[in-house]
């Protein structure tokens, strides 16, 4: 079952913004590794490891009792919509702890394998602590999602020196959570982590990154997203609430999506504190008009998020 570390990364990208200020993700300090800032780099890392270790393990298995470590198959799992979860909090991870390495003038290509260890190593701890605990289970499914993000990450690097392909991140509250809050949440955080109907992941390319002469802006991108509906039981497409009157019946389904998007990095800005501030808006899909293909029919959307 795939949990986004919430905590974690917005720790993260407040760290990495004051990283950014100064060092661009391909600057290597010219008189060698800055000790200081490798150890405050690493110091940080490790502090926002340690602590959102502990606190989810507080908020997340504090109700499941623990016991011999075993492995569960959640593959196909709630559409698939956790697994893409995985994907995108591991591509986000190993980018940000890249850029904080980076930060510490350590050479480019030591910062990216160093970003993408932290990144997969920080979800594969979460996934050994579900593999001791009562209601999950140590899943490869999700260790296949996690190695396909930070293999993303660093493939572009070493591919292009640079990300093309984007993951994104958009979400807008339903009404489903409303009908099993012990599933979905109980408050808006709960419903933003766990509500995987109202989640969707996004893969946002620019054409003019991938064609020299093009005159396509660079800034603007093509996005294609993932999502689901009506999706109330992790392992089950249907579901009938009797809680109420005349017991409706919802019945999950995939959706694929096609919008516009910003790549904030690529835009025409000078000041380097202001492409800082703007840059973690990469992680979120900006609100476009949308088409949507479910079951077989395309409906729009002016105003997507």
């Amino acid at each position: 079952m795939s949990r986004f570390t919430f905590l974690f990364c917005i720790c993260f990208i407040q760290y990495t913004l004051f990283a950014q200020q100064k060092w661009s993700d391909t600057t290597e300090y010219q008189q060698g590794i800055h000790p200081k800032r490798l150890a405050f780099s690493l110091g940080g890392i490790g502090a926002a490891w340690a602590g959102s270790t502990v606190g989810l393990w507080n908020v997340w298995y504090a109700d499941q009792s623990t016991g011999k470590f075993h492995f569960f198959n959640d593959a196909t799992d709630w559409l698939m919509a956790d697994k893409a979860g995985h994907f995108y909090t591991t591509y986000q991870l190993s980018k940000y702890s890249k850029n904080a390495v980076l930060w510490a003038s350590l050479p480019v290509k030591k910062s990216v394998f160093i970003g993408t260890a932290i990144g997969l190593g920080f979800q594969t701890t979460l996934e050994i602590m579900d593999g001791y605990s009562s209601g999950w289970g140590f899943s490869w499914a999700d260790m296949a999602s996690n190695s396909v993000g930070a293999l993303l990450f660093c493939g572009q690097e070493f591919l292009w020196k640079e990300q093309r392909l984007l993951p994104k991140f958009s979400y807008h509250p339903t009404g489903y959570a409303a009908i099993r809050p012990e599933v979905l949440g109980y408050s808006p955080i709960e419903r933003l982590l766990k509500d995987y109907n109202g989640q969707t992941y996004w893969i946002s390319l620019s054409p003019g990154k991938f064609f020299t002469t093009s005159t396509f802006p660079k800034w603007l991108c093509i996005s294609v997203g993932y999502s689901i509906d009506a999706k109330l039981v992790g392992d089950q497409n249907t579901f009938t609430d009797y809680s109420v009157t005349n017991s409706p019946t919802y019945n999950a389904r995939q959706q694929w999506l096609l919008s516009l998007d910003v790549d904030f990095n690529a835009l025409p800005i000078k000041r380097k504190w202001l492409k800082s501030l703007l840059e973690p808006l990469n992680m979120l899909k900006i609100p476009f008009p949308t088409l949507i293909l479910s079951n077989g029919k395309v409906n729009g959307n002016w105003f997507y998020f």
